[in-house]
């Protein structure tokens, strides 16, 4: 057991190293991007909602097809893909970071690896599960698609979109600063005295 925990421990700090190497020109991006994501400055979140929202206010504005936008959106990424590395070292400076900068750059890396490896797992689970109970993998498929579907007929799609973005770009930020945890806390105790409160009355 032992002897295969150090083998996946080798191999997450090889992958995390590898990722590291591939990432290094974005290093300074990467880290003022984390900044921003994790609400360093009071302020951060605002910004990050205030740009999101001009984003997708741009984008209603234009209105473009679904194969202009995808061009665009490609052609930005290879863009960036290029001038980053080049530019980024000449912004920030990359022979000014501090030990502290490494090390949470090689923490980011190590996240995105550990996030890439769950994804995975949870993708060979769905496929372990329709070989092991196909109908409860059909049920489940089916009913989550459904709902999707339901969902994205009731709002408009660039909407949607908009809220689950805007989501997932303040989901570090209030995993940072306790907010979910202390929610999810509140929901859970209203829930047990809800219960509690149900086991009393059928008493």
């Amino acid at each position: 057991m032992a002897e295969g925990d150090n083998k996946s421990s080798n191999q997450l700090a090889q992958e995390t190293a590898q990722l590291e190497e591939q990432l290094q020109g974005w290093g300074e991006v990467i880290l003022a991007g984390d900044q921003f994501l994790r609400w360093e400055k009071p302020w951060f979140p605002g910004a990050l909602m205030g740009a999101t929202t001009v984003l997708f206010m741009l984008i209603y504005y234009l209105d473009p097809s679904v194969l202009t936008g995808l061009s665009c959106t490609v052609m930005i990424l290879c863009l960036a893909d290029y001038l980053v590395p080049i530019l980024a070292p000449r912004i920030f400076g990359s022979n000014k970071w501090t030990t502290e900068q490494q090390q949470r750059f090689h923490q980011i890396c190590g996240n995105l690896v550990k996030t890439q490896r769950r994804v995975l797992g949870w993708w060979k689970r769905l496929f372990a599960l329709k070989e092991e109970k196909p109908k409860m993998y059909f049920l489940s498929v089916i009913s989550s698609l459904v709902i999707v579907a339901w969902i994205g007929q009731q709002v408009h799609n660039l909407f949607l979109t908009y809220l689950i973005v805007s989501f997932l770009l303040l989901l570090p930020g209030l995993n940072q600063h306790g907010i979910i945890t202390k929610y999810a806390g509140m929901a859970k105790r209203e829930i047990n005295k809800l219960l509690k409160h149900k086991e009393k009355k059928n008493e």
